[in-house]
């Protein structure tokens, strides 16, 4: 998953998002043994992959909180 924009994210359902955490999490699980054993050669996308959650999640409370833009 490339680095998320924020109208696609609000385009999403709750499900869609909690499924987009789960597999950034999942990817950012590997991504970190990959670092760990020399192996990851895409360094940003630990970061990207780590600021795509916090944007979801942002966004997510945005919605439950009726503040959607």
């Amino acid at each position: 998953m490339a680095d998320m924009k924020s109208s696609d994210i609000r385009a999403m359902s709750p499900d869609q998002m909690d499924d987009a955490v789960l597999n950034l999490k999942k990817e950012r699980f590997n991504l970190r043994f990959q670092r760990a054993t020399g192996q990851l050669e895409n360094t940003t996308r630990l970061r990207e992959a780590r600021r795509d959650i916090a944007r979801i999640k942002t966004i997510a409370a945005q919605k439950r909180d009726g503040k959607s833009k």
